[in-house]
């Protein structure tokens, strides 16, 4: 699985496209700009909603979630990178 580190995120996050992996209640709390929710309970029944031509940045709180939706959406044959960490380790701007 590729991974990216939080800081790479905070100055590429306009050029990537990034998926939020977390329940509504976290993402209410600040999500990265221009991101896409998809809670990881439900990728596999929205990830039509993805295009397999483009490359992703997954997301959650600590790493966890968004790595194993990294290996998920990886295995179904898309370009998935796990971002590092999570949102613990993003000081970046918010929405």
């Amino acid at each position: 699985m590729k991974t990216i580190q939080a800081h790479e995120v905070e100055t590429q996050y306009s050029d990537l496209n990034v998926i939020d992996v977390r329940e509504a209640d976290e993402v209410a709390e600040g999500k990265i700009p221009g991101a896409i929710h998809i809670p990881l309970g439900v990728l596999e029944y929205r990830m039509n909603e993805l295009n397999k031509k483009e490359a992703y940045v997954t997301v959650c709180r600590s790493g966890g979630r968004s790595s194993q939706a990294a290996r998920f959406l990886e295995n179904q044959g898309y370009d998935v990178t796990n971002m590092e960490g999570g949102m613990m380790n993003y000081d970046g701007k918010t929405e």
